[in-house]
């Protein structure tokens, strides 16, 4: 699935295009708004993350050229956080609105949750780990000498956002948001199914496990962390 990150501030872009590449994205860059039109035009991305303030031709432009021709999926983002600035760009076309600063893992989830609201995957299909496989259309986890694990749809959701998060630890209250929703869950539930998910996918030869990080959350690492 392709993405167009259209940013001219050039480390934002990098970290963007890296996090997106990270979640399984193919990523088009452009850093004016001509050279934004011209990828979009070219190569059709499925989804486009489009800063405001651009050289030449501007964000709230590039969004209408976009909308006379396509229902691609824009997301916006800007420092501008006024009420009148939000009105703005949704009454453009755009699908969401993210203002700086903001966290990669925020971005991917807005990425996702826009995808899926317009009726396209979201889920980038060769998610993997440390020498772990995630199939999502299977809801399975390859690991080489072993195989295939099933998991359950909430395994496997759990699982995943860790995944698309490995750099990072995530908080207890993020993580039961994204497996099961907001007020799906709770911290019980959450530390139960981390429980079935290490039982099925941490082995003696497998360096992945999930540490629990007293008093935040949970995250990926490659070496025995603390349980609990």
């Amino acid at each position: 699935m392709k993405a167009l990150v259209v940013d001219d501030d050039l480390v934002l872009a990098d970290v963007i295009s890296f996090t997106l590449r990270r979640a399984g994205f193919d990523v088009l860059l452009a850093h004016d708004g001509e050279t934004a039109w011209e990828r979009f035009e070219g190569e059709m991305p499925e989804i486009v993350i489009l800063d405001l303030e651009l050289p030449g031709k501007d964000g709230l432009q590039v969004c209408r050229d976009i909308r006379s021709k396509s229902d691609t999926p824009i997301i916006m983002l800007t420092v501008r956080d006024s009420d009148e600035d939000v009105v703005n760009g949704l009454g453009l076309g755009a699908d969401d609105y993210i203002t700086k600063p903001f966290s990669p893992a925020q971005l991917v989830a807005r990425v996702q949750a826009v995808l899926r609201r317009t009726g396209q995957a979201a889920l980038p299909r060769n998610l993997s780990y440390a020498g772990m496989r995630l199939n999502p259309d299977r809801h399975t986890v390859e690991q080489a000498d072993y195989e295939p694990v099933q998991l359950t749809q909430l395994e496997f959701k759990l699982l995943e956002t860790l995944v698309l998060n490995s750099t990072q630890v995530l908080p207890t209250n993020t993580l039961i948001d994204r497996v099961w929703g907001p007020g799906g869950g709770d911290k019980a539930m959450l530390k139960q199914l981390v429980y079935r998910l290490r039982r099925k996918i941490e082995n003696e030869s497998n360096e992945v496990f999930i540490e629990a990080i007293p008093g935040i959350g949970y995250a990926l690492t490659q070496s025995h962390g603390k349980k609990s």
